[in-house]
């Protein structure tokens, strides 16, 4: 038996018998945290999901189990509520900031929908490093330099995956006539 599930506290028969980390009194625990730091109730399996997610990653690391695991999963679920917060009032922002810019110079909005949802496609397409500088330098308009601090990469890695990303994103929009 690992540390981790010996240390847990857990109640007798709590046990689930699937090495999950949280038993059924602590994961009610992180639901309730959850939603009363304002988490919406279709988002609470997922918050559950990286509670357990960081347990078993501090165990993987070789890091010993919380001295009381209800309370650090408490605390855990507490601040992935903050951070819910934190990205739905950026994602708000960002919404804000595109609407301010106003209507684009296209001939017709259908045009500016097949855009979009080429560019969209492309980004799905794009792997996760490549993406993520794209969306963080584009569409969060963060200059380079704070993508670099903010990722814990060189300037130029951020300045590299925008070329590379953003080279693949105009052939894919060559690729499929939409530019």
């Amino acid at each position: 038996m690992s540390v981790l599930r010996r240390t847990a506290r857990r109640g007798p028969g709590e046990d689930t018998g699937h090495g999950d980390p949280l038993d059924a009194a602590q994961e009610r625990r992180v639901r309730a945290v959850l939603a009363l730091g304002g988490v919406p109730q279709a988002d609470l399996p997922d918050g559950v999901q990286q509670v357990r997610l960081r347990l078993l990653e501090r165990a993987a690391k070789g890091y010993d189990a919380p001295r009381d695991v209800s309370a650090w999963a408490a605390v855990v679920a507490s601040n992935l509520a903050m951070d819910w917060h934190r990205a739905k009032r950026r994602q708000e922002r960002l919404g804000e900031r595109l609407a301010s810019l106003g209507p684009h110079e296209h001939p017709s909005g259908e045009d500016t929908s097949v855009l979009s949802l080429a560019v969209a496609q492309g980004l799905d397409d794009l792997p996760d490093a490549q993406r993520q500088v794209v969306v963080l330098r584009f569409y969060a308009d963060l200059p380079v330099r704070s993508i670099a601090e903010e990722l814990g990469v060189p300037e130029g890695t951020v300045k590299s995956r925008l070329h590379t990303a953003v080279r693949a994103l105009r052939a894919r929009l060559h690729e499929d006539e939409v530019v």
